[in-house]
């Protein structure tokens, strides 16, 4: 029958697209094979000239303070910033291949499944159409006995046939799936090596503009170094004790909340810089939102401090009124006078201390909290309790990666509940614009 044979021919092309759907091909694959042997060889030579640099600058480090060792130590980082912006730009190179391949192998698999979803609508039409055709009417509208065998036959091919190109069409989706998960993953790793390269880049930067202030002091002056030394160590001791300021808490000195932050960051792997840009965060979304006093504990209303005004929603009773009053007991606080964050213009606010977490979620962290301090009773308002939720917390939204784009979305994460998309940006953003700042500040004591 006609028909049929269309049929066949159709599903011959469908399935024939199905052995197409992967592009490497060996030419393509040794096309490439100098290439990476090339960039790994590079690679690993860097490493090297790395590790040189590193070990210079850990000797000239245990030498006594001079201009010499200081200007020593000046080239050492300039060096290890250039090899590493060297290797970041290699690996770019790298990705940039991969990502272009990945992007060529999506693009195949939804042409194919694009033709395979058109086939499978027309074989299972046609399907349709043979099932509702009786097999009186078969018979009678063929020319023959043979011929007649011969369509239902075919009908029973186009079923087995069918059900395998399911299986393909099935198989494909996933891979696509996968690819676009590896792309991703790709492109994240892109942005994180670009910002790598920018960091290693503001270093050089720094590091120039010092040694060719050193380059520029008199005799004189290189003879009285140690005026050079007393002025670093008392931007050293002013950074330490400049107060850090913590939503709903006292300020503490920066030198304590960058030990609380390290001393977390070793206990959960999330780097310290940031843990204090989210700390820093919340401080100033506490300036602009305010704090409040809960006042109504069945429908959770309150005050706001600053006014004295009524505010409705300052908890949500049925979710951390509950939860809140456990901690408040536990702790031997007032709620009428512990203060809370007051809510946006819209949800409910209630939100606890330093890293503002919400009741309901705070007692979720307490056993892990104490278990990391040592402590009996954690308390959201003790800023060493609170740097630890906050870095247990992200650790969880995979800030352990210590990438651009890993902390960004645990931040956004931490903010939201989502990864950083449209209006929650902001928040990511701005955590590690701060996160940079601290850094810089930390790089610095950790100099002296």
């Amino acid at each position: 029958m006609t028909k049929i044979k269309i049929i066949y021919k159709v599903l011959f092309l469908f399935i024939f697209g199905f052995f197409l759907l992967n592009p490497f091909s060996a030419f393509a694959q040794e096309s490439q094979e100098d290439k990476e042997r090339r960039l790994k060889a590079e690679l690993e030579q860097i490493e090297k000239e790395i590790k040189v640099q590193q070990v210079i600058l850990s000797g000239k480090q245990q030498e006594g303070a001079s201009i010499q060792r200081d200007l020593a130590i000046l080239n050492a980082q300039i060096s290890e910033a250039q090899l590493k912006i060297k290797k970041h730009n290699l690996a770019i190179e790298r990705l940039g291949k991969d990502i272009v391949v990945k992007s060529t192998v999506i693009a195949k698999i939804e042409t194919d499944l694009e033709i395979g979803k058109r086939s499978l609508s027309q074989i299972i039409r046609r399907t349709n159409q043979l099932d509702d055709t009786s097999l009186p009417e078969v018979f009678l509208g063929a020319k023959d006995l043979s011929e007649s065998l011969a369509d239902t036959e075919s009908f029973l091919a186009i079923e087995d046939s069918l059900r395998e190109t399911f299986a393909e069409f099935r198989n494909s989706k996933k891979a696509n799936e996968e690819e676009k998960v590896v792309l991703n993953q790709k492109k994240n790793q892109e942005i994180d090596t670009r910002v790598n390269v920018e960091a290693e880049q503001k270093k050089i930067k720094v590091a120039e503009a010092e040694k060719k202030r050193l380059l520029s002091l008199n005799k004189t002056e290189q003879a009285g170094y140690q005026k050079v030394i007393n002025d670093k160590a008392a931007r050293a001791a002013q950074i330490r004790s400049a107060l850090f300021s913590l939503r709903d808490s006292a300020a503490i000195p920066f030198g304590t909340a960058l030990e609380y932050a390290k001393h977390v960051g070793k206990v959960t792997g999330v780097r310290p810089a940031f843990v204090l840009a989210v700390i820093t965060q919340e401080s100033n979304l506490g300036a602009n939102v305010g704090s409040c006093y809960l006042t109504d504990t069945t429908t959770g209303a309150g005050v706001k401090i600053s006014t004295g005004l009524s505010i409705l929603n300052v908890m949500k009773p049925t979710r951390d009124v509950a939860p809140f009053m456990k901690i408040l007991e536990k702790l031997g606080r007032d709620y009428t006078k512990t203060r809370v964050s007051c809510p946006f213009s819209i949800g409910y606010g209630g939100a606890m201390g330093p890293a503002q977490f919400i009741p309901s979620t705070w007692v979720l962290f307490e056993a892990r909290i104490a278990n990391a301090l040592k402590v009996s009773t954690p308390d959201p308002w003790n800023p060493e309790h609170a740097f630890t939720a906050s870095a247990l917390y992200l650790a969880d939204l995979g800030a352990t990666a210590q990438t651009y784009t890993a902390e960004r979305n645990a931040a956004c994460r931490y903010y939201s509940g989502r990864p950083c998309a449209g209006t929650n940006t902001f928040y990511g953003d701005q955590v590690l614009a701060k996160a940079a700042a601290l850094q810089s500040n930390i790089d610095f004591l950790d100099a002296q």
